[in-house]
């Protein structure tokens, strides 16, 4: 990503100055705190802070609360460097911080507020960031970007959705599966974008010579529309097994993304990253896209809920944890006049995640050891997004070197 100058010297405090810094430091505290109160609250120790379930308020907020403020941070960052405009900053971005805090407040406050209040709160963030987005892209004319502004109102309508869900079923059925589907789907297009783009520009300075990534091509094109209706498949499949084809269908369209997918990473030249852990992580990230297709396929093959469970993680805490904790550490780095280098401690965070996220996969697949395997999960992502804000919350508050 191309480091747009920062404004810290124009907005004080400089935590006001470009997105990245207020959602990035927000987004890793929630992330966190979640986990701290949902694993004790699962396992029965404590009781929980919201009306929800602990498993549907532990996804809720992971899907629409954590992810949008991470995208947010990104995308208020990257959005500058595509459009050439200036940077939402200063008071419009405060705005935006504020309708976020809104949404992560009425979901704790949900018992004592009606559904459509609450279900309101908690979708006005992904609006409001997709206004905002889509305002700059515009008036930009940089057309081709506006495909993100659409996923945030998709994630805004599974939001609506899950509330609906709720307040007529009691659970959500098809909310979350949509909103994971269209996170993933953002990781899958934006991954495309930067990591082939990050690994040629260190190649070129490290090992002169050695083969560069493709261009965005058929391939690519190919992965992303096979990937799109897979997941468009696994998000319905339930309603498929009145139909002998309909699983194996989707099964298959699975198992093709996840190969689709693994040679699409292996054109970017990840075997020659190594040596740069804080581009070496976005490719790990993208590891978890493959498997968990993989995962989940053969959970839906099979009728397997251990398998489903476990490709649902490698996606979320796999793929989209990993990719975010790649990005912000990355990010955060850039664009405050940092090397963009991980030093001892971000690795640290990456083995945190890394092990929170082989933890999670792993108690999909052996549910008997859910006691063990969840609360190391837990102390690995508490570890790596708590230590991000140690390590970066500082940095992330202070003017750019």
């Amino acid at each position: 990503m191309t480091t747009i100058s920062d404004t810290p010297r124009r907005w004080k405090p400089a935590v006001l100055s470009l997105g990245f810094r207020p959602f990035f430091l927000l987004g890793a505290l929630f992330a966190a705190a979640m986990i701290a109160i949902w694993v004790p609250w699962f396992l029965g120790f404590i009781a929980g802070p919201a009306a929800f379930a602990p498993a549907a308020w532990h996804a809720h907020e992971l899907l629409f609360g954590f992810v949008p403020a991470i995208i947010a941070g990104f995308l208020l960052t990257a959005v500058p460097n595509w459009t050439g405009r200036r940077p939402i900053a200063g008071w419009p971005l405060a705005g935006l911080v504020g309708v976020w805090l809104a949404g992560r407040l009425g979901i704790a406050l949900a018992a004592h507020l009606d559904p459509a209040t609450v279900g309101a709160l908690s979708a006005a963030f992904p609006i409001v960031l997709a206004a905002v987005i889509g305002r700059e892209i515009a008036l930009a004319g940089n057309r081709r970007n506006l495909k993100v502004v659409l996923v945030l109102v998709a994630l805004a309508a599974a939001d609506l959705l899950f509330h609906y869900e709720i307040w007529q079923f009691g659970r959500p059925r098809h909310a979350l599966a949509v909103a994971v589907a269209l996170a993933l789907l953002l990781v899958i297009i934006i991954s495309g974008r930067i990591i082939p783009t990050f690994t040629t520009n260190w190649l070129k300075a490290n090992r002169a010579g050695a083969p560069l990534p493709p261009a965005f091509d058929r391939i690519d094109l190919a992965t992303v529309l096979l990937s799109s209706a897979a997941l468009l498949g696994w998000v319905g499949v339930a309603s498929l097994d009145d139909i002998a084809w309909g699983r194996p269908l989707v099964a298959g369209l699975m198992l093709a993304a996840a190969a689709a997918n693994i040679l699409r990473q292996a054109r970017w030249q990840p075997q020659r990253t190594g040596a740069q852990p804080l581009l070496a992580i976005l490719h790990v990230a993208y590891v978890f896209v493959g498997l968990g297709f993989l995962l989940a396929g053969l959970g839906v093959l099979w009728d397997d809920y251990d398998f489903t469970t476990a490709g649902l993680h490698a996606w979320t805490a796999g793929a989209i944890g990993t990719m975010m904790i790649g990005v912000m550490t990355r990010v955060s780095r850039g664009h405050t006049g940092r090397p963009l280098t991980a030093p001892a401690g971000t690795v640290v965070l990456y083995a945190l995640v890394l092990v929170a996220a082989t933890a999670r996969i792993f108690a999909g697949l052996y549910p008997q050891a859910t006691s063990i395997l969840l609360p190391i999960s837990g102390v690995g992502w508490i570890g790596a997004f708590g230590g991000f804000v140690i390590l970066y919350g500082r940095m992330l508050l202070s003017p750019r070197l």
